[in-house]
């Protein structure tokens, strides 16, 4: 039975924290490398220490997007806060300063009225931000299968060895070793990021006794380079993997699905409108595949693809999701990235790239006119069209917003006009009606392909010439390649061999 590493899934999570958190992306990763390679080759740890040093370096961020609503509605850009946080040193007053002065600089004409802010309600706001999260972490962990060591150690990520963190101010050692480690590990992959190695080094040495562990901070400084030198490795997923602590942690290939499911809560934490979001799109996603007659396999990875293709939404402020007014352009710039990040996220993990093409074409369209590659729906994979339908169908009965949510017959109805302007493929826009427990609408035909293009499809695709099947159907030679034409734009095929699998696919053959 095939199965499939849990450290290829924690790293798509570690991957999603990563856009949700505004940091660089592979952030996650690299700090994973450090923080297990500073356990094994610096600090001797145990196996079980460094499987949990490994697991809570991955999901550091894991609870990141659970209180997103609540600082967007105060600070606007949650992810640029997010960015603020991983670094903000509260224990110097020199450095807080010239932090708050940044991020100020950063955030426009709001800046001084939001660095103030910042300074003022981070003991409240931000304990309250940072216990969601802790919460977050232990429920979403619980279903990866994480060590206990692992799930406490989520609990201390935001405190600090002075007792200045939060959301409980716990000091000194009553802190999880497993959580100390960490944080040395994260400052050191920021800083060497600004500063190499050196700066690694002198950040470590400031934070000491600060923010964190002194005798940890001092095992680091003296030997940084062993610690660090995962960094110098091209493919930090490869690395990462390669790290894992023996035995790896694998579970059979159907478990897959509950996995991509905890991916998927962590998105739709996002805003308050795109609760169950994933799951509502994913459950009729993979219903209309099952009424297409995909094999079982190809039901699961449907519905892998459904839960996963909205990981890049994680990366666009919560304050656009939650707008009730209008997009503005730049907005609407970072609305259309996050397929992007979708198909970024998921073709660096092994066990999930073969998912990249469908979930991230979820918002392409017919006509060509969709995001973000702009393909016409017709040349995609089936999968991917019925994703698309599904995709379009689950938003409409859900709430947004600027409205309130469409019953299943309205939503529909909308569905299937969509279709004939140009949007989803009519043929999944009914699988998917029907997939909701709705009568399929009259004949319906993919692609939007007409009754008379569909028998000049047939005819072509068993070979016949443009003169037999006008033959064949009393019309000329001419109009027999005007209707090719339009099945060729239409299906995105380019060859009669192409259609003539479309048509397989599609069951249009007697």
């Amino acid at each position: 039975m095939q199965r499939i590493r849990v450290a290829e899934v924690l790293a798509a999570l570690s991957l999603t924290t990563d856009v949700a958190a505004g940091m660089s992306f592979e952030k996650g990763l690299r700090t994973c490398a450090v923080a297990t390679t500073f356990a094994e080759r610096v600090l001797g740890a145990d196996p079980v220490t460094r499987r949990a040093v490994f697991e809570t370096a991955l999901l550091r961020s894991v609870g990141c997007t659970s209180f997103a609503p609540e600082l967007s509605a105060v600070f606007g850009d949650d992810v640029a806060l997010q960015a603020v946080l991983k670094t903000l040193d509260p224990g110097d007053e020199t450095v807080f300063a010239a932090q708050l002065r940044a991020y100020a600089e950063r955030s426009g004409a709001a800046g001084p009225r939001l660095a103030r802010t910042l300074a003022e309600t981070l003991p409240t706001l931000g304990a309250e931000a940072m216990r969601s999260g802790c919460e977050t972490s232990r429920a979403l962990g619980d279903g990866l299968g994480l060590l206990p060591r692992s799930l406490a150690a989520l609990d201390d990520v935001y405190e600090r060895w002075d007792g200045r963190g939060l959301p409980d101010g716990r000091a000194g050692e009553e802190l999880s070793r497993v959580a100390r480690i960490v944080h040395v590990a994260e400052q050191a992959v920021l800083a060497h990021a600004r500063g190499g190695t050196p700066g690694a080094v002198a950040e470590v040495a400031r934070r000491s006794g600060g923010q964190l562990d002194p005798g940890l901070a001092g095992a680091f400084t003296a030997r940084a380079a062993d610690a660090m030198a995962p960094l110098a490795e091209p493919d930090a997923v490869a690395a990462v993997l390669g790290l894992e602590p023996e035995p790896y942690t694998t579970v059979p290939f159907g478990s897959l699905p509950g996995l991509c499911a905890v991916l998927a809560r962590v998105v739709d934490l996002k805003s308050r409108w795109l609760l169950g979001h994933s799951e509502h799109v994913a459950a009729l996603a993979a219903g209309a595949g099952a009424l297409a007659g995909l094999d079982g396999a190809a039901v699961d990875a449907l519905r892998c693809a459904g839960l996963l293709h909205d990981l890049g939404r994680a990366g666009v402020p919560a304050q656009v999701w939650d707008r009730p007014g209008p997009l503005g352009t730049a907005e609407l710039e970072r609305v259309r990235m996050h397929t992007y990040w979708t198909q970024r996220i998921l073709e660096r993990v092994p066990a999930l790239a073969a998912l990249a093409p469908v979930a991230s074409a979820h918002h392409e369209r017919l006509d060509g006119g969709g995001y973000h590659r702009g393909t016409p729906s017709g040349s995609l994979p089936q999968a991917a069209r019925i994703l698309v339908a599904a995709d379009t169908f689950a938003a409409l009965t859900e709430p947004r917003p600027h409205r309130a949510a469409r019953d299943a017959d309205e939503a529909a109805d909308l569905l299937l006009r969509e279709a004939d302007s140009g949007g989803p493929d009519r043929y999944a826009c009914a699988l998917v009606i029907e997939a909701a427990g709705l009568p399929r609408p009259g004949r319906t035909l993919p692609a939007g392909l007409t009754g008379r293009e569909v028998e000049v499809l047939r005819l072509a695709a068993r070979g016949l010439s443009n003169r037999e099947i006008g033959e064949r159907l009393h019309i000329s030679a001419r109009t027999v390649g005007h209707h090719l034409t339009h099945i060729y734009d239409k299906t995105g095929r380019r060859t009669r061999a192409g259609v003539a699998v479309f048509a397989m696919e599609h069951r249009l053959l007697p």
